[in-house]
């Protein structure tokens, strides 16, 4: 499998515990270096979903969006470096050292992803939340390259959901 190819899952949650069984299914799957964008409208649940994460990878206590701060560390089985970078420009985010991260010893959750594409890895895992009604939503995972891909093969096989292998 080359390193471009794309394995994308696609979930539908009814709840928040629906929310939370993919969030500790990504967590269990979890291992340092893992780089995880998070992004969908205002409201969607990225905040939620990385609540869920970091309780299922042993953060304790409460994780808040890092909005002003743009990146918060927490102590879990791995450590936690969630990302908020809403508030900043690809430049600035530039500036930030974000690879020093990326290719550390924990997982980089970053939330809003899409506005630093260019400086996210090759080779992460993508979601993507969907409003689909007041408690429902459509949430897309996308393993771009390994060990992404097989993440979403996990959850593929775990929830028996069609998928595409992307090239």
């Amino acid at each position: 499998m080359d390193n471009n190819t794309q394995t994308v899952f696609t979930y539908r949650s009814f709840s928040l515990q629906d929310t939370e069984a993919l969030a500790a299914a990504i967590a269990a799957a979890s291992s340092a270096g893992m780089v995880i964008g998070l992004d969908g409208d205002l409201g969607a649940g990225k905040t939620a979903f990385s609540q869920c994460y970091a309780r299922h990878l042993g953060v304790e206590g409460i994780v808040n969006s890092p909005t002003f701060t743009i990146i918060k560390e927490y102590e879990g089985r791995l450590p936690l470096y969630h990302m908020d970078v809403y508030r900043i420009s690809l430049q600035e985010a530039d500036e930030l050292g974000l690879e020093e991260y990326f290719y550390g010893q924990g997982v980089s959750l970053v939330e809003w992803s899409r506005i630093i594409t260019d400086l996210m890895p090759p080779q992460h895992l993508h979601i993507e939340l969907k409003t689909a009604g007041p408690d429902e939503r459509e949430i897309t995972v996308t393993g771009i390259g390994e060990p992404y891909g097989e993440v979403c093969r996990m959850l593929i096989q775990k929830w028996g959901k069609k998928h595409d292998e992307l090239e």
